[in-house]
């Protein structure tokens, strides 16, 4: 290896270039001397850079050869192409470094080790091909000079510049101090740019930029800029690798910690998580999941086994792929509908419900003919205690399929029937789905109880999101907000309670409705026999001979201690007598209790109602009107005075719009017939009337008390008493005419219930009498009447018409029927 003394001083070159140039300048490419150029690859050389550069094409040693014996400095300039390997004279840039060479060293494969020193920047005036390398005549570039004006500008730039570079150093390259002193020291713009040139991680591109720039303004403005990108490049860079890192760190972290789990478990013969979801996905593998269900429970599987078993996020998946392989997906219990089976089931289970086990039975044939219970979705609607929900239980027995019940009273959000979304802390699925996984069929009889018991506001509305689950095409791709997947529900058979029909209107079009009247005196005896004495023996362990109960207790516990359409407070009642015969056996000697009339108070206490709640006698203004409510049937004894006044109506009670409307119309009616019955005189303007329905902490309405409304204001004009034994029910138009009510069978019982004899209804209910069981009404007289003058007729004391008024007012004579 030889080593080569530098050939001149910096200064020497430079006055050898600056001699050369000033010889002639109008001839300078032909008269300047002729440097030989050596290449570059991926580096851009500056003034005062020392580099170390490996030389081994035949060009570029044939160039150091000349420079050496010549004693010339070399041209370094930077090809365009780094991949490039044997550049031509287009393939070079126009501008570079003269450089002087500083050692050379020879190595054994016949290349060549040099380090170089640039000493300034140079522009090639021409490119001279030889034969074996390439040179070029040069001229120095030299920058412009810089206007008075704009030096305070650069020598701020120049500090700016120096601190940018200086905490650039610092915090992204690790520059050594010393470095960034030496070229913190710099006084030369030029040189400083260069000098902070060479540190940058540039591009070769945007560096031969640099290396070009005359103005030095600009030099300085486009390094900060360069600068300024870098720190943002490294910036990201460094967060993507602190992130990266940390994201290592915590999957070695939750490795560790995992082999560590997974060795406690075994030391404590737990199951290892692995294993619990190996068959998770073995079970969703072997469930008849839909492809939609399949798919989305295999890739929440995958998140799952990325996650650390013990977070909160890895129990929410793991309950939302058990919620998905709990669900019957099309499995289907096959069981055969068996008529006369369900017809035993039905009558044994219920009493008194003929018309309503013929319906079901009827529903039940053709489900068992089309397998298929599309377009009907039965809705049973009466008052409480009646046997709705235990109707529903019967026809899930007959069916032979398991019973879910979905209590829809107080509920008030959408939420509860369709789900949450899964983004809510503590998301669950819906009713529906919750009641399909816990049956575990895909046809079970779900029963939504107290349907009419829902609650509306404008945030939510749950009756709309029924809608969805009881359409017969829409519930085959029924979708749970939890579950976000199609599940069908359209085998399921549903059943629906209610004890009034207030149920929005698109709600109600989806059920086919059974109504399910209140139970008479007679068919509560039976049940009380049949049913409740038997269920009550067997929960409290009593024997047929340690509780006996006589026909006339139990008479008098329905009449003297219950007033109800159903059946509830009797068992109630039953389950009080049975408690105090339990303690007696139990502390006396006694073996056997015999409950009778006589000593049903000591079991029970006073009575509660009494036989008659309507007094003897006729009275001025008090009518017995009868109204029906969803609790079955009631009496309304209704009250009307006249007293001193300028014929003002006060109307008290607690009565809704339609009671108070019907109020006014029988108070129209009787104004317009004052003439004809003879009124007294000046009665509209010199009386008031007030009109009073008792029980006034309860509320009432409906049209239904308007005859009997009418006929009480009639009785205090009239001054003529009513009837006490009639009751009425019907609603009254201005005119008079009697209109039809609902409710029949539950007025007729209350009117049973304290010995009216004599009922007005309106004439178009006759067709209701014949769904009614015969000995409901069998000592009573039920008669139709057409419009209000036979009402008037019949229920007061005295007859206010003549014969010319019947014949010109009357429709046609009243109806009468004695059964």
């Amino acid at each position: 290896m030889t080593t080569l003394k530098s050939l001149q001083s910096d200064r020497e070159l430079r006055d050898k270039v600056e001699n050369s140039t000033k010889k002639n300048r109008r001839n300078v490419a032909e008269n300047a001397t002729l440097y030989p150029v050596l290449p570059l690859r991926d580096i851009v050389m500056f003034p005062r850079m020392i580099v170390p550069l490996l030389i081994g094409r035949k060009s570029s040693l044939k160039a150091l050869e000349v420079s050496t014996s010549e004693k010339l400095p070399l041209i370094l300039i930077t090809q365009k192409d780094a991949k490039d390997e044997e550049p031509e004279i287009n393939d070079l840039y126009k501008v570079g470094s003269l450089s002087k060479t500083l050692q050379v060293f020879n190595g054994n494969d016949g290349g060549a080790r040099l380090f170089a020193e640039g000493i300034e920047r140079v522009k090639i005036v021409k490119f001279v091909k030889k034969d074996d390398y390439i040179a070029a005549r040069v001229v120095k570039l030299k920058y412009k000079k810089l206007p008075s004006t704009h030096i305070k500008r650069a020598a701020l730039l120049r500090d700016t510049l120096i601190s940018a570079f200086t905490e650039y150093a610092k915090d992204y390259k690790k520059i050594p101090t010393d470095v960034v002193d030496n070229i913190s020291k710099i006084g030369n713009e030029a040189l400083l740019a260069d000098a902070i040139a060479v540190h940058l991680t540039l591009t070769v591109s945007k560096k031969q930029v640099l290396l070009e720039l005359t103005d030095i303004e600009k030099k300085l403005e486009k390094l900060l800029f360069h600068i300024e990108e870098e720190v943002e490049v490294m910036k990201t860079e460094h967060a993507i690798k602190e992130r990266v890192q940390n994201q290592i760190r915590e999957s070695h972290k939750n490795y560790y910690l995992t082999q560590q789990l997974k060795a406690i478990h075994q030391e404590l013969g737990e199951e290892d998580p692995s294993k619990e979801y190996e068959e998770l996905e073995k079970k969703i593998e072997q469930k008849k999941l839909s492809a939609e269900a399949k798919e989305k429970a295999l890739s929440e599987l995958k998140k799952l086994r990325h996650l650390n078993s013990m977070s909160s996020e890895a129990a929410i998946i793991k309950f939302y792929i058990e919620c998905i392989l709990d669900l019957p997906w099309n499995e289907n219990l096959e069981t055969e509908v068996d008529l006369e089976k369900a017809e035993n089931i039905l009558r044994n289970n219920h009493y008194g419900m003929e018309k309503v086990i013929e319906r079901i039975l009827e529903y039940l044939a053709v489900y068992k003919r089309t397998n298929n219970s599309y377009g009907s979705i039965l809705l049973f609607v009466g008052p409480p205690g009646v046997g709705k929900t235990s109707v529903a239980s019967s026809i899930a027995q007959a069916l032979g399929r398991p019973l879910a019940k979905i209590s829809l009273g107080g509920v008030r959000d959408d939420a509860e029937i369709k789900g949450h979304r899964r983004t809510y802390v503590g998301a669950i699925p819906g009713r529906i789905i919750h009641a399909m996984r816990k049956v575990r069929v895909s046809n079970p009889v779900i029963l939504l109880d107290e349907i009419d018991k829902m609650g509306r506001d404008y945030r939510s509305d749950p009756a709309s999101a029924l809608l969805d689950v009881l359409d017969p095409v829409e519930n085959k791709r029924f979708s749970d907000n939890y579950l976000e997947l199609s599940y069908d529900i359209s085998n399921v058979f549903f059943v629906a309670t209610a004890n009034s029909f207030d149920i929005p209107a698109p709600l109600l079009d989806r059920f086919e409705v059974i109504k399910i009247s209140g139970y008479s005196e007679e068919e509560k005896y039976h049940i009380f026999i049949r049913h409740l004495l038997p269920k009550q023996r067997e929960i409290h362990k009593i024997t047929e001979d340690e509780v006996k109960i006589s026909e006339e207790a139990v008479r008098e516990v329905i009449n003297g201690y219950t007033r109800e359409s159903g059946v509830r407070h009797l068992e109630r009642e039953l389950t009080k007598i049975c408690r105090k015969a339990v303690r007696t056996l139990a502390n006396s000697v006694q073996k056997s209790i015999v409950v009778s009339e006589e000593n049903l108070s000591v079991l029970l206490g006073a009575k509660k109602y009494q036989d008659n709640t309507i007094n003897d006698g006729s009275r001025l203004g008090v009518v017995v009107g009868l109204a029906y409510t969803e609790y079955g049937g009631e009496v309304l004894e209704l009250e009307a005075v006249l007293m001193p006044g300028k014929g003002n109506v006060q109307i008290t009670g607690k009565l809704g719009d339609v009671m108070k409307e019907s109020a006014l119309t029988a108070i129209g009616y009787m104004r317009s017939m004052a003439q004809i019955v003879s009124v007294e005189p000046n009665v509209h303007s010199e009386k008031d009337i007030h009109l009073h329905v008792p029980d006034g902490a309860t509320p009432k309405d409906g049209p239904s008390a308007g005859i009997a409304i009418c006929t009480a204001i009639a009785s205090v004009m009239l001054r003529i008493p009513v009837r006490n034994d009639v009751a009425m029910t019907g609603e009254v138009t201005l005119t008079g005419r009697v209109l039809p009510i609902g409710g029949l069978k539950e007025k007729l019982l209350a009117a049973r219930r304290i010995g009216i004899k004599t009922v007005l209804i309106p004439h178009d209910n006759f067709k209701d009498l014949e769904d009614i069981q015969s000995y409901i009404h069998s000592d009573m007289k039920i008669i139709g009447v057409k419009s209000m003058e036979e009402v008037l007729k019949i229920a007061l004391t005295k007859d206010i018409f003549t014969s010319q008024i019947n014949d010109r007012v009357f429709v046609g004579t009243s109806s009468e029927i004695i059964v």
